[in-house]
């Protein structure tokens, strides 16, 4: 094998590690959106469901993965790959309740700001996912730092 081919083997093996880990969150997220929807149609006080949110989820598996990958060699880049992949897919439900809140009236949070789809999806799944990105690459790398930097407990 020559020099291409393993750095492309190894580009493969980081992007594959950084699916694996964005494919859970992703499915935890497409349950967090809905769950929060329907607390807020069900009258639920705005500070109690806004601790269900993407950004919590997001800073939540920013910590697990630094915990998971910080005796990986390109653990920072398996980060930021994890949550770019993540943030903006994860985004996609937030604008189908933007559509089903501004489409039928309902009058959750969801259809407030934006009058038009391009609107919504420009700044539900582009700007929304940049908000999940940047504060979780800083606290996955805090968390990294951290854990590679510890001492080992002795007893």
């Amino acid at each position: 094998m020559d020099k291409t081919e393993e750095k492309s083997s190894s580009r493969g093996k980081i992007y594959k590690h950084a699916f694996g880990l964005a494919k859970k969150a992703i499915i935890v997220s497409f349950f967090v959106t809905p769950i929060r929807f329907f607390l807020e149609l069900a009258g639920f006080p705005e500070n109690v469901i806004f601790i269900i949110g993407l950004l919590w989820l997001t800073l939540a598996f920013a910590v697990y993965w630094g915990v998971q990958l910080y005796r990986e060699k390109r653990s920072y880049l398996i980060l930021l790959l994890s949550l770019i992949i993540f943030s903006p897919v994860s985004r996609f439900p937030v604008f189908v309740f933007w559509w089903i809140d501004t489409r039928w009236e309902i009058g959750t949070h969801y259809g407030l700001y934006f009058d038009h789809w391009t609107q919504a999806l420009l700044n539900q799944v582009i700007y929304g996912a940049l908000v999940q990105i940047i504060p979780g690459f800083l606290i996955g790398s805090i968390t990294l730092a951290v854990m590679k930097n510890r001492k080992p407990v002795t007893v």
